[in-house]
């Protein structure tokens, strides 16, 4: 055990190009899921908060079902949804990094739109007779509450960043894992735990936990400077 962590330390401290790749597909993978989720989850979320209409409650129960969809399921999905015989077949997109945004982007838009959504009805609630008063339409309302609301959903936008760097399951079934092209973090621990490259496992579990850790740590970061700033 102490020579696999000393081997661990040594693919850290080295910068091991195979860790390096691995650390860097996972960052732009999860980079771009996280901004395609946060541009349509946001104001899915406030739209949902401001909106009156019939059936909304069944829609939000949904919407926060949907946050603990399991990934295998999304990834069999987006499989189906991009294989050859999928509607999105001919595009070519199975098994290639783009794939893997297109499915980590699925998981993320839910958790972002839903917790989005409990931020932005809080907020509505109290601003709502003011808005009616100067005439602020709901639409409007939605720009005007996401702007007030900003250090809020930054911490949202951070949770659904560590939804998608944390998922193993259905970027394995639409990256298919390829060696130095559609592996990332969590599919190469899963693989080379199995085959035994524990320091590997360990160091990119390191990298991992020290980016979740971060977040984190952002995210209370920010909380508490808002609230210190803003009451």
């Amino acid at each position: 055990m102490t020579a696999t962590l000393f081997d661990a330390f040594v693919l850290l401290a080295s910068f091991d190009h195979r860790l390096l790749d691995i650390v860097g597909l996972s960052l732009f993978v999860s980079l771009n899921a996280l901004v395609i989720g946060a541009l349509l989850g946001l104001p899915l979320g406030a739209l949902l908060a401001v909106a009156d209409f019939r059936g909304r409650a069944p829609v939000i129960v949904l919407l926060n079902a949907l946050m603990g969809l399991p990934s295998v399921v999304v990834g069999v999905l987006v499989y189906l949804l991009l294989s050859r015989s999928g509607p999105l077949g001919s595009m070519g997109l199975l098994f290639s990094p783009k794939a893997m945004i297109i499915a980590q982007t699925a998981l993320v838009i839910p958790l972002i739109a839903a917790v989005s959504r409990q931020i932005i009805e809080d907020a509505w609630k109290e601003y709502a007779p003011e808005f009616s008063v100067i005439g602020i339409s709901r639409l409007q309302a939605v720009a005007l509450l996401l702007a007030d609301c900003r250090f809020s959903l930054m911490v949202a936008t951070l949770a659904g960043l560590g939804r998608a760097m944390s998922e193993v399951g259905a970027v394995m079934i639409v990256g298919g894992n390829i060696d130095g092209y559609t592996r990332v973090m969590t599919t190469a621990i899963a693989l080379e735990t199995s085959k035994g490259d524990l320091a590997l496992s360990i160091a990119l579990g390191f990298v991992l936990m020290t980016i979740i850790l971060g977040l984190n740590v952002i995210a209370h970061s920010v909380r508490c400077w808002a609230s210190r700033r803003y009451g």
